[in-house]
């Protein structure tokens, strides 16, 4: 289905220790995403940013983001070429450069995704779709830096 399509989401900060944002190490950087009808995401700001290590930050999830459309994309091509996928894992890596200007921004992100197929199944067509998932990846084309693709194919056992 073509068209537009919106997503809301409510983002509540919950760092108020007591005196607000009076000073830079006086609040708590945690913050609730929430969506209606989805589990809640506990997110903080990067550790380098007095966030929580424990919580999802904003970098983390735009590197999520991508990984994630661009399995999305891989799966469904996949399955319309006849490549079965039996496992998909996908150890994505960003790199984030501060700028004193602009106070930072992206350079790369590079996926990493280790698929298994059916064995039989046509190895270089699979390696193929990964180009293919990543011309039509929505989270990739709203990007201005480069997400890279590295897949490994291996066929089951």
């Amino acid at each position: 289905m073509k068209g537009e399509h919106r997503y809301n989401i409510t983002v509540d900060w919950t760092g108020n220790t007591g005196s607000g944002t009076s000073c830079y190490a006086a609040y708590s950087r945690d913050h609730v995403i929430r969506a209606a009808g989805k589990p809640d995401v506990p997110g903080s700001s990067d550790p380098a940013f007095r966030g929580d290590p424990a919580r999802w930050n904003p970098e983390d999830m735009l590197v999520a983001s991508l990984s994630a459309c661009h399995k999305l994309w891989y799966l469904h091509l996949c399955a319309v070429e006849g490549v079965t996928v039996e496992a998909y894992r996908d150890e994505a890596e960003g790199v984030m450069v501060e700028d004193r200007d602009r106070g930072g921004a992206f350079s790369a992100v590079t996926l990493r995704p280790e698929v298994t197929i059916r064995a039989g199944d046509d190895a270089a067509l699979a390696a193929e779709l990964h180009e293919r998932a990543h011309h039509f990846c929505f989270i990739a084309n709203s990007v201005n830096f480069p997400v890279r693709c590295e897949p490994r194919i291996v066929h089951a056992a």
